[in-house]
């Protein structure tokens, strides 16, 4: 049996007056999220809420393939929703209403991340970490097709655009990736708010502390001593033993 070890933040950070990003933790059903929104205040906090609102009330069941597929599901529900039926309530052309999103399901030591867009998923495994979602941005697209380094895709005035994200076009494109955990390891599901700020060895520094609720308080402390210029917001996630397990 595995015990999940999991905590959760979210913050409106020092500059802007509202917070578009939401968090779901549901460590009981195994399943996590972190949503980015965007289109303005109101849009954003509105696009991020209804994603984590319809996977707060997923049903799940004991088979990761059924879950994964019942995400995917939930989340062009809520992309049809954003390009189709409130566009088409608005009686005009309505502003751009959509959020990124980066989920985990799991089961046993099994995994799934799907994400749209440039929120993050990290793996933390012996003190070495791994980024598993790929930034769906014009400057991985650049990277990707235009043969870029990082440093000179990031020198395009519109880096950090997404190309990809719920609510952005009206056939939404998840990626997705499958893993398998181990004792010890730890995810780090995060919105670009958080990762932007901090350097690859504080995100190393404060996973590496012993209960995911220490690591996401250090992730905000260390942020949160800077300008903090964006919404950040961040769940850890610690697979460990049952205490009931030999």
């Amino acid at each position: 049996m595995i015990h999940w070890d999991s905590a959760s933040q979210t913050h409106t950070g020092k500059v802007r007056s509202r917070n578009e990003d939401a968090v779901l933790d549901r460590r009981a059903h195994s399943l996590w999220a972190v949503a980015d929104g965007m289109g303005g205040h109101q849009n954003g906090a509105l696009a991020s809420r209804m994603i984590v609102e319809q996977l707060a009330d997923l049903p799940l069941g004991a088979n990761l393939d059924q879950n994964q597929r019942r995400v995917r599901q939930a989340l062009h529900q809520v992309n049809h929703r954003l390009t189709q039926d409130l566009t088409l309530c608005a009686g005009e052309p309505a502003p751009l209403i959509g959020s990124t999103v980066v989920a985990v399901a799991t089961y046993g030591m099994r995994a799934v991340c799907l994400w749209a867009g440039d929120s993050r998923c990290y793996l933390w495994r012996r003190q070495k970490l791994y980024l598993l979602s790929k930034d769906h941005t014009l400057a991985q697209q650049l990277i990707n097709g235009a043969n870029m380094n990082p440093a000179q895709a990031a020198q395009h005035p519109s880096a950090q655009a997404l190309t990809r994200a719920v609510g952005a076009h009206e056939i939404l494109r998840l990626d997705v990736t499958e893993f398998n955990l181990q004792v010890g390891d730890r995810l780090l599901l995060c919105s670009d708010g958080l990762y932007r700020t901090l350097t690859v060895r504080q995100l190393n520094h404060a996973l590496a502390l012993p209960s995911a609720r220490e690591a996401v308080e250090h992730l905000f402390a260390e942020v949160l001593q800077g300008a903090a210029s964006d919404n950040l917001s961040a769940i850890v996630i610690r697979p460990t033993p049952s205490p009931s397990s030999p």
